[in-house]
């Protein structure tokens, strides 16, 4: 594989200037470098070009750089920049144009809210929205189109659950699907809710797409308005990279054009979206680096299985909670297989949404097969999720040199219905951020925005405490997989860093790694967990520039 030198390879695309042309300082700090030895650290220079020339504690280094820009930190806290290792750049920004339903604690609620987003829209346009869940609803059932019908009769509505894994249409929205939803027929990978042979408005998985091809497309202004305002919630909260998980060529080539114009303020690890036009390209080209470095695709992201809170995660034996289902497979597991043997062949890094744990053994088995005698080399497949593992296979991943992506808030925001779902038991396997790490394996987190909040604070937080916001259950969910502030740190910074080839560059603060870093109010290793949710992001810096500023607009 390739995969050892794209760090280098990406480090030869940068300019370098001499060590001595320190054209910025930052000092009077208190900075957790990410190094084996951070303690002591209290000011770095960099060059033009972002680069990191030097590192100290003591005595004055503008007396050896006079000409230099000097940012006085006031004594504050500066960590690496946090990485998340598992977002959705495109979907968040669309999230976030469209009506929120996130907490809505009941179906009622969702209608106020979209009664009050409607007035926004123009008479013929759809009504979308993204966040419901039906785990945070009395009685806890699925809804229906004919909970919408009587506020929306003649408007299409068309709502994503919080999950991304289904949807909720009203009759409007259903009347404009072209196939006919009637009789027991399901899509592959998909499952479309029924009574009495009637679709109720519930579409799990791939079914989606069936409501997903009507819904009209956003034009090329909306796209680039989504965008950009991904991109500053994200600095906004203290990300100076993620790993774009599913991105289409278009998706690339909109990312390629704000990377020509200086309007990336973070760095993007993009992976493609299966096997198809994104992949082939990437096959018959190789890899692609933009050579400002803020913009790379090197993985592609395969979807396995669903999600658990709609019930499509893939499970060895029924679910607890519906006796007779065990899940969807989102990709025919030949067809999956097929899918990693060519990004191997291509020299392409495989990321694998698994989230149940059948989905997850069919992800192990298939890598395994895949790689053969190349099994322990350095090659970084990457699991993501790997929520609900059978904990024989656990070691399995070690065995492999297989990285789990998981996400910290999926724990918090699942606890209330997980032992549901799959009972006491399995849960041994799972969100088992302790028992990966004692088996060796190696572990990046994010957050799988906007599923969950694009906020790397309430990662932290739920990896140290697996408590909700109220501090509950007090000690925490399963607390025997809690991880350390210093574990959860590392997840967000080195460990995702090395998740996508990038630990030559960033994930820590060294000499010869970008300028990558956060400003903090207080320190997120030694402070009160309860408070990190709270911990102040002062100012947000790539490549040695603020991209955000706490009380002023968000820069590039």
């Amino acid at each position: 594989m390739r995969r050892h030198f794209l760090a280098l390879a990406l480090s030869c695309l940068l300019p370098t200037v001499a060590a001595a042309e320190v054209t910025t300082l930052l000092v009077n700090a208190r900075v957790h470098t990410g190094a084996d030895k951070p303690q002591g650290v209290e000011y770095f220079g960099w060059n033009e070009q972002g680069v990191i020339q030097l590192m100290g504690s003591g005595g004055d280094p503008r007396k050896d750089h006079p000409s230099a820009r000097i940012i006085d930190a006031g004594g504050r806290h500066v960590v690496p920049g946090l990485i998340d290792a598992h977002g959705h750049v495109m979907n968040l920004g669309f999230a976030l144009l469209r009506a929120d339903l996130v907490d809505a604690k009941d179906k009622q609620e969702v209608i106020a809210r979209l009664r009050e987003f409607e007035k926004t829209l123009p008479e013929d346009a759809w009504l979308l929205g993204r966040g419901w869940d039906q785990n945070d609803w009395p009685g806890k059932q699925f809804p229906t189109a004919a909970d919408l019908d009587a506020a929306f009769p003649d408007r299409p509505v068309w709502l994503e659950r919080v999950d991304g894994h289904a949807g909720w249409a009203n009759s409007a929205a259903l009347r404009a699907v072209t196939r006919d939803l009637s009789g027991d027929w399901q899509p592959d990978g998909g499952r479309i809710l029924r009574e009495g042979g009637r679709a109720t408005g519930v579409f799990i998985d791939t079914a989606a797409a069936l409501v997903d091809a009507v819904v009209p497309a956003p034009d090329a202004s909306l796209r680039a308005e989504a965008l950009e305002r991904s991109l500053q919630a994200a600095v906004a909260h203290g990300l100076t990279g993620v790993h774009d998980m599913g991105v289409s060529l278009a998706d690339l080539r909109l990312m390629r054009r704000f990377a020509d114009a200086g309007r990336l303020p973070l760095r993007i690890r993009a992976y493609a979206d299966g096997n198809g036009a994104m992949l082939d390209v990437l096959c018959a080209l190789g890899t692609y680096e933009h050579p400002q470095g803020r913009l790379a695709m090197r993985g592609v992201k395969f979807y396995v299985d669903g999600a658990l809170g709609s019930r499509g995660a893939a499970l060895l034996e029924d679910y607890s909670d519906e006796p007779g289902h065990r899940g969807l497979l989102v990709t025919e597991p030949a067809a999956y297989a097929a899918g990693v043997a060519k990004a191997r062949d291509c020299g392409i890094q495989p990321a694998s949404h698994a989230i149940g744990d059948r989905g997850n053994r069919i992800v192990l088995d298939t890598y395994a097969a895949a790689l053969g005698d190349k099994a322990g080399t350095d090659h970084r497949w990457r699991v993501e999720h790997a929520q609900v593992v059978a904990p024989s296979d656990i070691p399995r991943f070690a065995t492999l040199k297989l990285i789990a992506s998981m996400q910290p808030t999926h724990a918090t925001s699942d606890m209330p219905w997980a032992e549901a779902r799959v009972g006491a038991a399995r849960l041994e396997g799972a969100y088992a951020w302790q028992r990966m790490r004692a088996a060796g394996v190696a572990l990046a987190l994010g957050s799988d925005y906007p599923v969950e909040s694009v906020d790397p604070r309430l990662g932290l937080y739920s990896s140290v405490t697996r408590s909700d916001l109220g501090g509950q259950p007090a000690g925490g969910w399963l607390p025997d997989q809690k991880l350390t502030p210093l574990q959860a740190l590392e997840g967000f910074t080195t460990g995702a860093a090395f998740a996508s080839f990038d630990e030559a560059l960033v994930g820590k603060l060294a000499l010869g790694h970008r300028a990558d870093f956060v400003i903090l109010g207080a320190d997120p290793l030694t402070m009160p967990s309860a408070e990190l949710p709270q911990l102040p992001v002062l100012s947000t810096w790539v490549d040695g520039r603020a991209v955000f500023e706490a009380g002023k607009s968000a820069a590039n």
